[in-house]
């Protein structure tokens, strides 16, 4: 079934020039074409490929795949942003299949100064007490989580609930809220912080008053 272009909505037309141009070599419309489809194209990664870090190496790859094939781009065949999408869910499913089949090892330490999420493997092996997402788990009380959720900042209030509450992934919060990424992990990092905290004081007094 060959597709009608002219039935396509603005957003798709936009997205096949874009596509036509920078098969052409244009690289302002490529750098466009990735402002206008990261965020999506991340979240599909993300789905499939779980590790955060990985998952952002994995997208640059994608964007190189698209750059070197934008020329194969037929919209006789599928709009934009489905081609892209499939283009990133066979990217991301090939990561898995490589990763199954390699020796998986895990670093016990961070390199200083890395501003990783992920917790360095001895902590996380030596600690018991619950993380942030555990803990708001276990806040029973709405009006005590409310009352955490303001000591937040009015960015970073807003970041978790765009993360948590409404499952957006950091890119999207990022694009939601027209901020760098940088910045919306570090609101989001130190969001949870203060709250792991909050909470932990509130489950002490929780223990303290059954006991």
């Amino acid at each position: 079934m060959r597709l009608d272009e002219a039935d396509w909505p603005e957003k798709s037309r936009e997205l096949a020039q874009l596509l036509a141009r920078a098969g052409l070599g244009d690289r302002a419309a490529f750098a466009r074409l990735y402002e206008r489809t990261s965020a999506h194209l991340f979240a599909v990664v993300l789905r499939i490929q779980r590790d955060r870090a990985l998952a952002e190496d994995l997208l640059q790859e994608i964007y190189v795949a698209v750059w070197k094939a934008a020329t194969g781009f037929d919209a006789a065949r599928s709009q934009p942003l489905t081609w892209l999408t499939s283009i990133a869910r066979h990217r991301a499913i090939d990561s898995l299949r490589r990763a199954q089949a390699q020796p998986q090892t895990v670093s016990t330490t961070r390199d200083e100064g890395d501003d990783d999420e992920r917790p360095d493997a001895v902590d996380a092996a030596a600690s018991d007490d619950p993380g942030p997402l555990a803990l708001l788990g276990r806040a029973s009380d709405a009006r005590e989580l409310g009352r955490c959720m303001e000591h937040l900042t009015p960015p970073q209030r807003q970041s978790v609930a765009l993360a948590f509450f409404d499952g957006l992934s950091h890119a999207e919060v990022a694009e939601h809220l027209h901020q760098p990424l940088g910045t919306v992990k570090s609101w989001v990092r130190r969001a949870l912080a203060t709250l792991k905290g909050c909470l932990e004081r509130s489950v002490l007094r929780d223990g303290a008053r059954e006991a």
